[in-house]
Formats: structure tokens, C-alpha cells, sequence
């Protein structure tokens, strides 16, 4: 039976999207949150998102509507249990993670399938904190989700193959390219990615360019869509660097040591875009 509906954990950037790439889909959502606040705020960006499309012709307003009655939101795990998929879409925090997925595994049918949307943490290691290994995959989305078209589908060491299948089946339903990956800290975008960010912070650091010219010159030489540090900011410092001590502490190799500037930025709450200012001031 293929997935009719999808609960998902966290109305944040991630699980705003997720939402979003699912309903206009027509797949039922369920959005999870502890404060509705969050998920009121969460719902208000999806639909400003969807304003974009329409205004792009997209999308149309019949199509937004269709798409907004599908997402029912709530601050109770206890609506999940029709869900088929539930996605958990928290901060990149070990032990939230971990105790949100225990409380999903005491309430949720045995059948659900439990997916992680975590950019590094060991899918093995998470699954491990559930009664359901078999069940339990990785489902690494990209920012911003209803634009990006990468899906890396992670398989724990006890991952079913039917798991692996229904969720790479939804991910193909939402027009999304889905890769197969092993486990291992970052799996293989960020493993590249977050360490070339932190890079760029180290050259940053050193004053050898500003951050407009790094980032003009990743664009232009390397024809990236958009520069390291600027990236940094729609990801957010504070995952980056979330990202960076994972590597740390897994491989223990000191060429995934955060760059000092990337930890100071950090403290002072400069998280880039969701705070208004990272490297590069939003205020403005």
C-alpha cells in the first residue's frame, strides 16, 4: 500500500517544506509541533511560499487551496497514528532527536514507517532508540524542499528492503530525484558540502576576501548557483556548525575541525537568514 498520508515533526524551514512538497502533491499531511505558535507560523510561510508560485503561474489559487486543505497540524503525537510515514524534521540535536523518536515509537501503529530528516546523525544509531530498526530510514530533503529535487534515502543496518522502496516511491510521487546512500556522517552532499563551508569561513577568518568576493568568486569559478557563506546563512550557522562537530566527533580527523569564527558567530546568535543576520546583514 503506498503512503496516503504523512505526519511530520517540526514546522521549522524543513518541516514547513516537507509539508509543502507533500500536499501540493495531494498527500495528507499531519505537522507537529509543541507550541501552536510554531505551527501557525509554520503554516503562514508555506502559504507565502505558495504565493510565489502563483505569482511565478506555478501554480494556481484553486491549486494553493487544495493544497493547504491537506495539511492538518496539531501539538499532539496522538494524531499521527493514521499516518503511514512519519517524518521527523527537529533540529540537528542528537538527544532531541532521540527522545522525540522514543515518544513516537510508544505511540505510533508497529506498521508506521519512521523516517529522519538529519543531515549527519548515524541512521543506524538513531534507529537504534526504537522498537522498529526494520521500519526506520533516513529521508535527507534539501533547502528550500519544494525547489530542491534531491531526496538521499539513507538505509540503517536494518533497514527493510520494502522501507526502503515505499519511501523511495513518495519521494518520486513529490517530483523529487531520490540517490540511495550508505550510512555514514553526513552521507554524501553534506559530507562535501558542509566541510567546503566551513572552509570558507577559515578564508574568511584569514582575511583573504570578503565575504561578497568568496562568494562571487565560487559563483563564477565553479559556477555555483549561490556562494559558501551566503549558503551558510539559508542553512544556517548554527546547523552548519552542528554538522562540522558531528564530523568531529565520528571520524575524529582534525580537518573537520569548525573554523573559530564559525563557532563565535554562533555564540552571538548571528544564525544567518532566521535570525536576520549571519555573515551578511538581512535587516537591510
Amino acid at each position: 500500500m503506498s503512503i496516503q498520508t504523512v505526519g511530520i515533526i517540526g514546522a521549522g524551514t524543513m518541516g514547513n517544506g516537507i509539508a509543502q512538497a507533500c500536499a501540493v502533491c495531494a498527500i495528507d499531511v499531519v505537522m507537529v509541533d509543541v507550541k501552536q505558535e510554531a505551527l501557525d507560523k509554520g503554516v503562514a510561510t508555506l502559504s507565502s511560499s505558495l504565493d510565489r508560485l502563483i505569482k511565478k503561474e506555478l501554480l494556481t489559487t484553486e491549486q494553493k487551496a487544495a493544497a493547504l486543505s491537506k495539511i492538518k497540524t496539531s501539538t499532539d503525537y496522538a494524531s499521527l497514528v493514521k499516518s503511514q510515514l512519519v517524518i521527523e524534521a527537529a533540529t540537528e540535536n542528537y538527544d532531541l532527536k532521540v527522545k522525540i523518536l522514543k515518544q513516537l515509537d510508544a505511540t505510533l501503529p508497529p506498521e508506521v514507517i519512521i523516517a529522519s530528516n538529519t543531515s549527519s546523525i548515524s541512521i543506524t544509531q538513531l534507529a537504534a532508540n526504537t522498537t522498529r530498526a526494520d521500519k526506520f530510514v533516513g529521508m535527507h530533503f534539501f533547502n528550500p524542499v519544494p525547489m530542491m529535487a534531491l531526496v538521499e534515502i539513507i538505509n540503517g543496518l536494518e533497514t527493510s528492503s520494502d522501507t526502503h522502496s515505499k519511501v523511495e516511491d513518495l519521494a518520486k510521487r513529490l517530483g523529487k530525484s531520490p540517490i540511495t546512500v550508505k550510512n555514514a556522517p553526513g552521507f554524501v552532499v553534506n559530507r562535501i558540502l558542509v566541510p567546503m563551508i566551513n572552509e570558507a569561513f577559515y578564508v574568511l577568518a584569514e582575511g583573504l576576501a570578503t565575504p561578497e568576493d568568496i562568494d562571487q568568486g565560487m559563483k563564477l569559478g565553479c559556477n555555483h548557483p549561490i556562494g559558501p557563506l551566503a549558503l551558510a546563512d539559508l542553512i544556517g550557522l548554527d546547523v552548519c556548525l552542528a554538522v562540522m562537530q558531528v564530523y568531529l566527533n565520528e571520524y575524529g580527523d582534525s580537518k573537520y575541525r569548525p573554523c573559530p569564527l564559525l563557532k563565535e558567530m554562533v555564540a552571538a546568535g548571528r544564525l544567518g537568514r532566521k535570525t536576520k543576520r549571519g555573515v551578511y546583514d538581512y535587516n537591510k
